[in-house]
């Protein structure tokens, strides 16, 4: 049976989920997934769950050993092989930043690998992790096709007054514009919703994907028309450990006043903001949602104003609004964030039935309620794998 093996990497941490490839209908079918966390901490922990959610592994590592995201890919592989029946047909990863260059899934070569690299400034924080599991399975097995799919690709085609800063056009030439990230997550929801909101599925559809890192699209009949993210992902919402929307002059201040240089800005807003600097208790919505603190309440009421304030401005993006999905992690299991939003956008034709919200959907709003509003999971890592065979049956 051929398998199809999906990695998404970021900073302190690989998950990995491996897929069935069927001879006939229904489709991919998940057999197993894990993750490596704690990479580079003092304790390294890889843990996967069979389709049953039946534990297969939970061991730990010593610090040396789990370095780096490549050395975490190298144990993923190792264990990957005493555990598989079959050698893996494909790998997909996840790969945050395509840049102008890339509007789709695309099969790894070495031109590839230098134009992912070439985009790292434009995502410091996730486009090297994305690349080390890249050439530690390169390195391991030189002919496994690898398919590289963009968090940015689904976002491709917004007009030029959406896409566009108001700089220079030379700028704009050079790659200076809004991409939009998240997409994987946004192109999943997007194809869920004919099944679970058939209703709003070829409407007027705000989608926030609230997690660590959080953004919101405008759907039209399907379609990213819009989102709150730029040409970096630290634009729009506030997030864990990332401001979102900053007055540029900020920056000024910090060069002019702090003397930061530009490794020092980009750490400072990469990992020193958001939701974890207002509240001065953790960027973890968890953690704040438990706090009695005052400024944990402040950086909730935060988070759940910028919310509401940039899905009216999605709804003039889309001329009106006629549902709103929440999805990931915050979007999925907070249901104090949820209700929030949705008493804070009542006068939009938000509604909130509680106990539904409390069950976590998928509908939470009444049935009368002008916006439908729903919970649906994502599952970024199906979208991988689905991208993986399509890109692997276009090329034969």
């Amino acid at each position: 049976m051929d398998t199809i093996l999906t990695i998404n990497a970021g900073s302190s941490s690989i998950k990995f989920e491996l897929f069935e490839v069927p001879r006939r209908p229904p489709g991919l079918q998940r057999r197993f997934r894990g993750e490596l966390d704690g990479i580079g901490t003092q304790h390294p922990r890889l843990k996967a769950r069979d389709q049953a959610g039946q534990s297969i592994a939970d061991r730990t590592y010593e610090p040396a050993q789990v370095a780096d995201v490549r050395a975490a890919q190298d144990l993923i592989g190792a264990w990957l092989d005493e555990h598989q029946a079959t050698p893996t047909r494909a790998v997909g990863h996840r790969v945050v930043h395509g840049g102008a260059t890339f509007s789709g899934p695309v099969l790894i070569d070495d031109d590839v690998i230098a134009k992912i690299e070439a985009l790292v400034p434009l995502a410091p924080l996730h486009q090297p992790n994305n690349l080390a599991p890249i050439l530690s399975i390169r390195k391991r097995r030189a002919g496994l096709p690898q398919v590289a799919c963009f968090d940015t690709a689904f976002h491709r085609g917004h007009a030029p007054v959406i896409e566009r800063f108001a700089i220079p056009r030379s700028l704009y030439a050079e790659g200076v514009r809004r991409y939009g990230f998240h997409g994987l997550s946004y192109e999943y929801i997007a194809g869920r919703l004919p099944e679970i909101a058939p209703e709003i599925a070829k409407k007027r559809v705000v989608v926030a994907h609230l997690g660590n890192g959080a953004s919101l699209c405008a759907l039209a009949g399907g379609r990213s028309v819009d989102t709150t993210m730029g040409f970096t992902a630290l634009d729009g919402l506030p997030m864990g450990t990332r401001p979102g929307q900053l007055d540029p002059g900020v920056v000024l201040y910090l060069m002019a006043q702090k003397h930061m240089d530009a490794a020092a800005i980009e750490h400072f807003l990469y990992y020193d903001c958001g939701l974890k600097a207002l509240s001065g208790v953790s960027g973890d919505m968890r953690d704040l949602l438990a706090s009695k603190d005052a400024d944990a309440r402040l950086a909730i009421d935060y988070f759940v104003h910028r919310i509401a304030q940039c899905t009216a401005a999605l709804a003039a993006s889309l001329g009106g609004l006629d549902g709103f999905v929440f999805t990931a992690g915050i979007g999925e299991n907070a249901a104090p964030i949820r209700a929030a939003v949705c008493t804070k956008l009542h006068w939009l034709g938000f509604g909130l039935d509680a106990a539904a919200n409390e069950a976590h959907g998928p509908r939470i709003s009444p049935a009368d309620a002008r916006v439908g509003v729903y919970v649906i999971p994502t599952d970024e890592e199906l979208m991988i794998a689905r991208h993986t065979l399509a890109v692997l049956s276009a090329a034969g």
